[in-house]
């Protein structure tokens, strides 16, 4: 007997078969889908329920996809669990982070070459000593747009974490030990931003058999703060999306071309 949760139209994002595109974008905040969506042809909201909005358009013809995860581990894998249940099956995610390196500025972006697994989210699919690392194609496209734009960027592990207050006021926590020593073992590991979702999306990902891929905006760095460098917070994400939307018509370039060769 199946569940009820788990018919047809996913509980959670509230779509069906048909509703989405096998290429996803994932922005956190569900606001920003709108703005993503501007950058498809001919978008159209089909789904806002909780956390998760959805819009659906194309590009080069092939059906797009934009649908927010809501901030973190847990409704991330509700989101990729679902989507991968009705056909998607490349996912960007498209977020914002704080820099850890000095010379990961505000307004740089940064791409995921691995996430540190500081979610418990991930821990409920994989043992811990399984990596979290990005669909390697994938990773190059968002890699190639940049080049192409000629944009500031950086490529490395990110920490994914589960708290925020965890990482910014990390003295008034009762394991204050734990979450300062890590994050001082994180920075000199070479970890170049913190952010929320990564693991988790890289982790389901691989168990789902799908691409996934992150590239996020820096939109702060405590640690120059702390330093007295320049810190200059921005929250301006298109040039971020616009990457992303780059990289995903690289991928359906890709993807065309091989199905050509495979017939």
């Amino acid at each position: 007997m199946r569940d009820n949760l788990l018919e047809d139209r996913q509980f959670h994002i509230d779509m069906e078969k048909g509703d989405v595109g096998r290429y996803v974008l994932l922005p956190g905040d569900p606001k920003r889908c709108e703005k993503i969506a501007k950058y498809l042809d001919n978008p159209k909201l089909v789904a806002d329920k909780r956390e998760f909005v959805t819009y659906t358009g194309t590009l080069l013809g092939e059906k797009v996809s934009v649908t927010s995860t809501g901030i973190g581990g847990p409704s991330t894998a509700i989101a990729v669990e679902e989507l991968c249940n009705i056909g998607a099956d490349t996912f960007i995610r498209v977020g914002t982070c704080g820099g850890m390196q000095l010379d990961v500025k505000a307004g740089d972006l940064v791409i995921a070459t691995g996430a540190i697994r500081m979610d418990g989210t991930s821990k409920e699919y994989a043992p811990i000593e399984y990596p979290a690392v990005p669909n390697y194609n994938l990773t190059s496209n968002l890699i190639d747009a940049c080049d192409k734009k000629k944009l500031i960027y950086h490529t490395g592990v990110v920490q994914s974490k589960d708290s925020f207050y965890g990482q910014h006021n990390p003295s008034n926590k009762p394991i204050f030990y734990e979450l300062e020593s890590k994050w001082e073992a994180w920075k000199r590991a070479g970890c170049l931003a913190s952010e929320m979702e990564a693991s988790t999306l890289f982790i389901v990902s691989s168990y789902r058999g799908v691409k996934s891929a992150a590239i996020f905006l820096c939109i702060n760095n405590q640690e120059r703060v702390s330093k007295g460098l320049e810190n200059k917070v921005t929250e301006d994400v298109n040039i971020m999306i616009q990457t992303a939307i780059d990289a995903i018509k690289l991928q359906i370039i890709e993807d065309k071309t091989k199905n050509i060769k495979d017939r």
